[in-house]
C-alpha cells in the first residue's frame, strides 16, 4: 500500500478527488440543482466539507501509525489547504449570499450571532496554518515552534464543531454533530493515548539502555 501512495500519480488523483466537492456544487449552481434555496445549501455545503476535510486531516496520523502507512504523510499538506480552501469557500458564499458583501453587516452579525463567531473564529486560526503550509514556512519558523502552531488544529477542530452545533441546535438536529463529534474525539483520545504511551515507554527504554553492559576492547 505504501508503494502505491508513494506512486507520482497518486497526488493528483487525490487533489482532484478533493476537488469533486466542489465541482458538484458548481455543476449543481450552473444547472439550478441545488433545491429551493440554493444560497442556504452552498453555505451549508461548504461548511460540511469544511469539517469533513478537518476530520481528514486529523485521520491522517492514526492512520499512518496503526496500518504502518508512513506515504499517507506527503498528502497531510495537500488535505490541510483544501480544508483552508472550502472555508473560504463557506466564508465567500455567507458574505455574498446572506450579507451581499455588506461588510459593517457582516462585521456586526459576527459580533451579535455566538455561532458566526466562532465559524469566524476557527477561519481566523486556520490562516496562519494555510500561510505556512510550505518548506520556507518551516526553515523560517524552526521545525518546533512551526510545529506547535499547527496544533492549533485541534482549537479549530473544536471550533467547527461547536459551529456546527449552535448552527444545527436551530432546527433541533443533532444526528450530524453526534457523528462529527463522535469521529473528531476518537481522533483526539487515540492522540491522548498515543502521547501518554511514548511518555510511559521513555523510562523504560533508558532503563534498559542503562543495563546494558559496557564492551571493552
Amino acid at each position: 500500500m505504501n508503494k502505491l501512495l508513494m506512486h507520482p500519480a497518486t497526488k493528483p488523483v487525490i487533489f482532484l478527488l478533493c476537488l469533486l466537492p466542489f465541482a458538484r456544487l458548481a455543476y449543481g449552481a450552473f444547472t439550478d440543482g441545488l433545491g429551493a434555496n440554493p444560497a442556504e445549501f452552498l453555505i451549508r455545503a461548504t461548511g460540511d466539507w469544511t469539517l469533513r476535510f478537518i476530520c481528514i486531516v486529523l485521520a491522517v496520523t492514526p492512520l499512518r501509525v496503526i496500518a504502518k502507512l508512513n506515504a499517507l504523510a506527503r498528502f497531510r499538506r495537500m488535505l490541510g489547504l483544501f480544508a483552508y480552501f472550502y472555508v473560504v469557500l463557506h466564508l465567500l458564499c455567507y458574505s455574498w449570499f446572506d450579507q451581499g458583501f455588506e461588510w459593517g453587516e457582516i462585521a456586526k452579525d459576527i459580533a451579535k450571532r455566538p455561532f458566526i463567531l466562532v465559524g469566524f473564529s476557527a477561519f481566523v486560526l486556520l490562516t496562519p496554518l494555510a500561510a505556512t503550509s510550505f518548506n520556507r514556512a518551516i526553515k523560517a519558523m524552526g521545525a518546533k515552534r512551526w510545529q506547535l502552531l499547527h496544533k492549533l488544529v485541534y482549537v479549530i477542530a473544536g471550533l467547527g464543531l461547536l459551529h456546527f452545533f449552535w448552527m444545527r441546535a436551530g432546527k433541533n438536529n443533532f444526528a450530524e454533530v453526534f457523528v462529527y463529534a463522535a469521529i473528531i474525539g476518537v481522533l483526539l483520545a487515540w492522540r491522548v493515548w498515543n502521547f501518554a504511551r511514548k511518555r510511559q515507554a521513555k523510562p523504560a527504554l533508558a532503563a534498559r539502555s542503562s543495563e546494558k553492559p559496557l564492551r571493552t576492547g
